[in-house]
């Protein structure tokens, strides 16, 4: 019996190591609260400033993607709307606008596919879409970020 202490414990303190580092980077990995776009916006908006742009400062940071025809989690709902992306430089106007045809419409039309029609109809599913396209947007852009998205056109109809 006294031989097999020491390994006894060696045993019980590898397993407790093995279960604190599985804890550890289950936390990190698969945070629930990493996965809430409306925390995360949450989170970044606390980190920006607020200045106020002139006309012709806002018209060098703003960017429209148009026409965006698509069905919604409904599918006998149709969402026809265009959305206006303020970034935060000019540099990432210019990245964004080389991409949003190819990569930020797909990223407008997935959150649209996961959405509901009652969500559409009132500002807390509008808010949460917002979050969400500054949240998908931002982690495709190399330069800059997104810091604020609206609606400029939008019309839900069902078929």
């Amino acid at each position: 019996m006294r031989k097999m202490l020491p390994w006894l414990i060696s045993l019980l303190v590898a397993i407790t190591l093995i279960v604190g580092v599985g804890v550890y980077v289950w936390t990190q990995f698969f945070s629930i609260n990493d996965a809430d776009p409306e925390k995360k916006a949450a989170q970044a908006a606390q980190s920006v400033e607020v200045q106020p742009l002139s006309a012709d400062e806002l018209l060098k940071v703003t960017s429209e993607l148009t026409n965006i025809r698509t069905n919604i989690a409904d599918t006998s709902y149709v969402v026809v709307m265009s959305l206006v992306f303020q970034l935060d430089s000019e540099k990432s106007k210019t990245e964004f606008d080389k991409i949003k045809e190819i990569a930020v419409r797909p990223i407008v039309n997935r959150a649209l596919w996961l959405m509901e029609p009652q969500d559409l109809q009132g500002t807390e599913g509008k808010d949460r879409l917002y979050a969400e396209l500054i949240n998908s947007v931002n982690a495709i852009l190399t330069v800059g970020k997104v810091t604020k998205v609206e609606i400029k056109e939008f019309i839900m109809q069902q078929i």
